[in-house]
């Protein structure tokens, strides 16, 4: 159903983006008001801040221990930037909190009925949301590459090549993936409406069946891992790895599966009322 409203002298408010000010005059919108909208309110509350404090943090904390463990155990030389690849594992939650809560903290207060009413077009909000989302999660995610690439120099010991080419690039990927996971948790929000269930989806996708088929092993279950999203994203974060998949085709398993969780999102949001 979609949310209209009208004003006494014939303007209505179901034009996309359409508005009125406090004093009464239209206010222009469209998707790029939608995107002011939603960067302001992502914004205005502390969540975004905390999460990527958060990631920051378990990024430090990870890539040192990744490092460490590889200068111990007198692993093969790799580049630098696998540590920080492999902390996606981790700070991809933090990721998953912010981009969550865009969604269902205004279903949880009810103030998605006035999003609507900004931007009738239902289209426009989710797409709206997924990009801001999206865009923050990249910045968030080539910093905490840069972050965990500083920490793990040093703990590797020897045990790490850098090759600026390969930095940024790697830099790049997990700006990518953590940009495409940040999609994928805006459809499965609009598509549960509920933090508890949003997030024991992703938790359960992410890492909870990634984590029992590599742990029962076989190449089967490998294989299939190799299709989910963090498998995939694996693939084309770290360097030096027998990969099944080109890094192109990897990124493309992880947008295919971002994009399908904007489809049944949009699906739910245009068949449900707000």
């Amino acid at each position: 159903m979609t949310t209209t409203t009208a004003r006494g002298d014939g303007d209505r408010a179901d034009l996309p983006g359409a508005g009125y000010d406090g004093l009464g005059r239209g206010t222009a919108g469209g998707f790029a008001g939608a995107v002011a909208s939603e960067r302001t309110k992502l914004w205005s509350v502390r969540t975004p801040y905390l999460c990527l404090v958060a990631g920051l943090a378990m990024t430090g904390v990870f890539t040192f221990y990744y490092a460490s463990i590889a200068r111990i155990n007198e692993y093969p030389v790799q580049p630098v930037g696998n540590a920080a690849a492999s902390s996606a594992v981790l700070v991809q939650f933090a990721v998953v909190v912010l981009a969550m809560v865009t969604v269902t903290s205004e279903y949880s207060t009810g103030s998605v009925r006035a999003s609507l009413l900004w931007v009738p077009r239902r289209h426009l909000v989710q797409a709206a949301k997924a990009l801001v989302a999206g865009a923050v999660a990249f910045v968030a995610g080539t910093a905490c590459a840069v972050v965990g690439m500083a920490v793990a120099w040093g703990p590797f010991g020897g045990r790490a090549s850098f090759e600026a080419g390969t930095a940024v690039g790697q830099v790049l990927a997990v700006g990518l993936y953590q940009a495409l996971v940040a999609v994928l948790t805006v459809g499965v929000a609009f598509a549960t409406r509920h933090p508890a269930g949003a997030l024991s989806i992703l938790a359960t996708l992410l890492w909870g069946l990634p984590s029992v088929l590599l742990g029962l092993g076989g190449p089967t279950l490998a294989a299939v891992n190799d299709v989910l999203p963090h498998g995939a994203g694996d693939h084309f974060m770290r360097v030096g790895t027998d990969a099944p998949h080109a890094p192109a085709t990897a990124a493309l398993i992880v947008a295919a599966w971002a994009t399908g969780a904007q489809l049944v999102g949009l699906y739910v949001l245009r068949r449900r009322d707000a």
